[in-house]
C-alpha cells in the first residue's frame, strides 16, 4: 500500500478557482448580495456489474501501481475534483472510490473472466482533504464492447453511500451511441462529462461532485 502525492497537473489554487466559478456562494442582484440557490446534485447512475467482489489489497489512489507491479498500458491520466454538499461546503470525512477497465477493456471481476492485466489496480480509494479535494492516478478511460469510455465513481461518508455515478470523456464519439449517456437529460450529461486535457505528465481531468450529505 502506498500514498500518492506527486506534483499536481493543475494546482489546488486553479481547481479552487474553477470550483468557485461553478459553486459561487452568492448571486449579486443590483447592489444586494442574495443567497445562491442550492447546488444541483450530481446525477446518479448504475453501479454496473463490475464493482469488485473483493477489494484489491492495494486500494490506494494510484491505479498504475498494483503492489510491486507497475502498469505500462494505456494513457496515464490524473483525475481530481472536489466533493461538496448542496450548499457548496466540503464534505469532510468523505471517501471517493473509482473503478474502471484496463487498456484491453477488462475489469478485475469474475464476471469479466478475470482477464484484466494484473499490473492495473483497477480500483482505487481516496479520502477527501479539508477542502473536499481528491486525486487519482490512472489511465484515460477506454471503450469496450457496448460502452463508451467511462470511469465508475462512488462517494461514501462512513457507512453511508452518498452517490454512485459514471464519469465520461467530453467529445468522445462513442458517447452518442452509449445507452446510459444518451438517456441522461442534457444538464445531467454536462454534469458527468468532462474534458481530458494534456498536461506535462499525462492527461488531466477535473470532476466536481455535489452530493446530498
Amino acid at each position: 500500500m502506498h500514498s500518492l502525492t506527486p506534483p499536481r497537473g493543475l494546482s489546488r489554487r486553479t481547481l479552487a478557482a474553477a470550483a468557485a466559478a461553478v459553486f459561487a456562494p452568492t448571486l449579486w442582484i443590483g447592489a444586494r448580495a442574495q443567497p445562491a440557490p442550492p447546488r444541483v446534485a450530481t446525477p446518479s447512475q448504475t453501479e454496473g456489474p463490475f464493482y469488485p467482489v473483493e477489494l484489491p489489497r492495494d486500494s490506494d489512489n494510484d491505479l498504475l501501481q498494483n503492489g510491486s507491479l507497475a502498469y505500462r498500458g494505456g494513457q496515464p491520466a490524473w483525475i481530481d475534483g472536489l466533493v461538496l454538499d448542496l450548499q457548496g461546503r466540503p464534505v469532510r470525512g468523505a471517501a471517493v472510490e473509482i473503478w474502471q477497465c484496463d487498456e484491453g477493456g477488462h475489469y478485475h471481476h469474475p464476471g469479466d473472466g478475470n482477464r484484466a492485466d494484473a499490473a492495473f489496480q483497477g480500483f482505487g480509494k481516496a479520502s477527501v482533504d479539508a477542502d473536499g479535494g481528491f486525486r487519482f492516478r490512472t489511465i484515460r478511460p477506454v471503450h469496450y464492447s457496448g460502452r463508451t469510455p467511462h470511469v465508475h465513481v462512488k462517494v461514501r461518508l462512513g457507512a453511508r453511500e452518498l452517490l454512485t455515478t459514471q464519469l465520461y470523456v467530453a467529445g468522445d464519439p462513442g458517447n452518442d451511441r452509449d445507452f446510459l449517456w444518451r438517456n441522461l437529460a442534457p444538464q445531467d450529461r454536462a454534469a458527468v462529462t468532462v474534458p481530458f486535457r494534456r498536461s506535462a505528465d499525462g492527461w488531466q481531468a477535473s470532476f466536481p461532485i455535489v452530493v446530498r450529505a
